[in-house]
Order: structure tokens, then sequence, then C-alpha cells
């Protein structure tokens, strides 16, 4: 299968729940993230191509990150459930500014999951 993706899928080790602001609704887990999108994982299913702000809630104390929860718009690429019954939301985040660009680089760096080689 050919990956649109632009950059390399970072699995994260925190355990980060992510919502639509409004209505506020606890979508999943931030199963993956890059500077452009994410996957989130959950019970939530979301039409493609949908438009939805999205508040994530990094864990706390992170250097770089704002302790309120990080709200970044977003077009939803993918939605599909998994074998096991979850729903898995691809994200594309659109009108990224500066700011939210190093906040997720910061994350990125700060959570990524290292993988022995």
């Amino acid at each position: 299968m050919f990956d649109k993706r632009k950059d390399t899928r970072k699995k994260l080790m925190a355990f980060t729940p992510v919502y639509t602001v409004s209505p506020r609704t606890l979508l999943g887990y931030l199963e993956d993230l890059t500077v452009h999108g994410a996957r989130v994982v959950g019970d939530v299913s979301l039409e493609e191509n949908s438009l939805a702000t999205l508040s994530i809630e990094f864990p706390k104390d992170t250097p770089n990150v704002p302790s309120t929860p990080f709200v970044i718009n977003a077009r939803v690429a993918r939605s599909h459930q998994d074998e096991t019954q979850y729903e898995n939301l691809g994200f594309e985040f659109v009108e990224i500014t500066p700011e939210q660009t190093a906040i997720l680089e910061a994350v990125i760096q700060r959570y990524e999951f290292h993988r022995a080689v």
C-alpha cells in the first residue's frame, strides 16, 4: 500500500487524550504524531474529509509545551475500524502556525518512542 505521509510516524510513549472542541467529545488517544498530522484511536467515528478543531492534552510539565490543552484545526484524512473494533482516525493538520509547529516538534522530541534496532 502506498504511504502518503510526508513524515515518518513517531509513536508516543505518553498517554494523551484527544478531544473535539465543539462539542467537547473524547475521540480517543494519540497513537502517533508528526508536525503535519496525527492518528487517534478510540470509540468515535468521524466522516472522512470533515474538519474538526482538536484539543490535545499533552502531559503536564513538558518543556516548551503550554500547560493548557493544545488546540489545532485538522481534516479527517482517514477513518476506519481496526480488527479490535476501535476507530482509527488519521488527521491532517490545517492552518498550522509557527508556534504550533514548535510545540509539536518539542512534544515529538520529548516523547518519541525509540525502538531498539
